[in-house]
């Protein structure tokens, strides 16, 4: 085997010629997925289900395949787009039949906020790190949760915020990264302090030590009060 032997390198066992049919069969694909999209009505690719996400990803996978693959026939694949299409269709009639197999297939948004403090029991069930959650708050305009009245994981991974009223904010715990946080075991001074682990707010001393009545976590640091800007 020669190094650099461009033909080997570029087409291998093709011709030139199966480009051309390279190409044909990359329309075919674009145009049969694009197909299936319409009459699965789409949504954003943010908004994607986890069965839509599964969807995409198998249809993905046949339309690369005959796209390129020459040993690979076209009516095989074909008939992958139509099966995955009425599948799609089932599952959405039965999802629309039945609240509970609806519930089951595609979960239910989990409160993961409520009050200015953390769910954890929620959090846990969503499998949701306080790192990630706190920086979708970030990204929701949110400073600390004392701002923040709910706080919903949707089922398609968007977080859904209901924001407390300027003269209805009460302290709550930093949602800067930890490292901005400065997070301790005892009071530098006395003032109110934001659980580490659930965001409940506790007033301390001075050198004073405690263990959260909430979680039983003993890593806190200062509250905030502001409101939105």
């Amino acid at each position: 085997m020669n190094a650099f032997d461009w033909h080997r390198l570029l087409l291998e066992k093709t011709t030139p010629n199966f480009l051309w049919e390279v190409a044909a069969r990359t329309l075919l694909a674009y145009v049969v997925v694009f197909i299936f999209l319409k009459i699965a009505g789409r949504r954003g690719v943010r908004q994607l289900s986890l069965f839509e996400l599964v969807v995409i990803l198998t249809l993905g996978s046949a339309a690369g395949d005959v796209t390129f693959y020459e040993d690979v026939p076209i009516l095989p694949v074909l008939m992958v787009f139509v099966a995955m299409t009425v599948l799609y269709r089932l599952t959405i009639r039965l999802t629309q039949a039945s609240t509970r197999f609806g519930e089951w297939f595609e979960g239910k948004p989990i409160l993961i906020v409520r009050d200015g403090r953390f769910a954890l029991q929620h959090l846990d069930a969503g499998n949701v790190s306080h790192d990630e959650f706190l920086m979708e708050l970030r990204l929701h305009g949110a400073e600390h949760l004392g701002q923040v009245r709910l706080a919903f994981l949707e089922v398609n991974g968007d977080v859904s915020l209901y924001f407390y009223e300027r003269d209805q904010v009460r302290a709550g715990l930093s949602i800067l990264p930890r490292e901005h946080r400065g997070p301790l075991e005892e009071a530098l001074e006395p003032g109110l302090y934001a659980c580490e682990w659930c965001g409940g707010v506790q007033r301390l001393a001075t050198a004073q030590r405690l263990q959260c009545p909430h979680c039983q976590k003993h890593v806190w640091s200062r509250a905030l009060e502001h409101p939105r800007a």
